[in-house]
């Protein structure tokens, strides 16, 4: 594989003293760039048809909307996504929903395909994605480096770690939040001392090293990673001479304990409730789980925060109504109860609960939906019946089908996961 000529600016003495100035000019120079090439595998079927930051959530957004928000709030504004995968809907959602940024003061929310600029192949790993757009990096000259994945949902300000890594003269540092250790084989865990140094880092460990005073718990990488950008290029290209998975959790971080000063950096949330909220949701199950976290009457992620909006593509389609309010016996009532309803959509004489409904659904007399996350263009024909299921866009249930009531009926028809959620895919078709 070709390889790369280090930049000059990489090998700048005068870097240490630069990395001192105020965090308010530091922020000037650094880019982030947000990791958005996923196939998703499990959340399929709904990433069959479009990349997994693509796909929507709550209702009016898409997964990738809560990390590009927490770059424009605090401050960073020239982002780069990285896509790979089926990228199409993401790159429509980003060139007409996020062109808000001053192009004239350079800043931007840009996406970048695969290039194959240093060989022939697509991004084998996180760390590849990064090495293989060196090219970018050498024409922002970036002095900091944030790395993001475009499939979490949070609220994070990235000014706090941006001073936390100035501060200790780091050369990485990695957000982190405390998880139950018997989650541990899902994230990289590090161990750290009583300064917040990383002395260890595992990735998806079987025996984790608990967090001192909590026992249950373990330090949680949350895939964010702040570099000195010369270190970053200098790690990155040292990493694609080797037989590595080229990632940063399983091969950069590691080998980067014990030569650099790698720390952890606390989550500060800015999701204002007693509990840190920090979202993988790269399964079907924890994709439903974290739109239930939205329909509570105290929504455990609050989305109507002013001091911290969340972004997304403009909707053009008219309110939501709810139509029908018949006196029983038999009469139709269309109501909404501690759900989520979109522009566009109307209820027509049913009853949604607990839900989050996208754009333009339409839930038909006598129907009833529980529990369940209903994509855009969807309709729910008359006397349905719909309990704790995902459906994506454009499906039309024919009149008093069931959704979610006989497992053995759905297990025929759709995928049922772990914890029984039905999935029926996009713009399905009912014989």
């Amino acid at each position: 594989m070709p390889q790369p000529k280090p930049m000059p600016w990489t090998q700048d003495t005068s870097e240490a003293a630069m990395l001192t100035s105020s965090s308010k000019s530091t922020r000037a120079r650094v880019i982030a760039m947000v990791l958005a090439g996923g196939q998703g595998e499990r959340l399929y079927p709904l990433t069959r048809d479009r990349a997994k930051p693509a796909v929507p959530f709550g209702g009016l957004y898409r997964i990738i909307d809560f990390s590009l928000s927490n770059c424009v709030n605090s401050g960073i504004r020239r982002v780069f996504v990285l896509t790979q995968y089926k990228s199409s809907s993401l790159d429509y959602h980003i060139h007409f929903g996020w062109d808000i940024l001053s192009h004239a003061l350079g800043e931007f929310v840009r996406t970048i395909p695969p290039q194959q600029r240093t060989g022939q192949s697509w991004y084998l790993g996180t760390a590849d994605a990064i090495y293989q757009n060196i090219y970018t990096l050498e024409q922002e000259r970036p002095l900091l480096t944030l790395i993001l994945s475009g499939d979490h949902v949070y609220k994070m300000d990235y000014r706090a770690m941006i001073d936390f890594h100035l501060d200790r003269a780091a050369d990485l540092t990695i957000a982190c939040i405390p998880v139950p250790r018997a989650e541990a084989p899902r994230f990289g865990v590090a161990a750290v001392g009583a300064n917040g140094r990383i002395n260890d880092f595992q990735e998806k460990p079987a025996d984790p090293p608990p967090i001192p005073g909590l026992p249950d718990h373990c330090l949680a990488s949350m895939g964010v990673y702040l570099f000195n950008t010369a270190t970053l290029v200098r790690q990155v290209i040292a990493d694609a001479k080797t037989d590595s998975s080229h990632d940063f959790g399983k091969d950069i971080i590691p080998r980067m304990i014990g030569s650099h000063a790698v720390y952890a950096h606390d989550f500060q949330d800015k999701n204002k409730k007693p509990q840190k909220y920090w979202r993988d949701i790269g399964t079907r199950d924890a994709y439903w789980e974290a739109n239930m976290d939205l329909v509570a009457i105290d929504p455990v992620f609050n989305l109507y925060d002013p001091d911290w909006p969340i972004r997304t593509a403009p909707i053009t389609s008219p309110p939501a109504k709810m139509v029908f309010n018949e006196p029983p016996p038999g009469g139709r009532c269309g109501t909404a109860l501690n759900s989520l309803v979109s522009p566009g959509c109307i209820i027509s004489g049913g009853r949604v609960d607990r839900s989050v409904l996208s754009p333009d659904v339409r839930v038909d007399e006598r129907a009833e939906v529980t529990e369940s996350i209903l994509m855009e263009g969807t309709t729910i024909g008359r006397g349905c019946v719909i309990r704790r299921a995902i459906i994506d866009k454009r499906v039309h249930v024919p009149d008093g089908v069931t959704i979610g009531v006989d497992p053995a009926a759905d297990a025929e028809r759709y995928i049922i996961t772990s914890n029984g959620i039905v999935v029926v895919p996009r713009e399905m078709h009912y014989a």
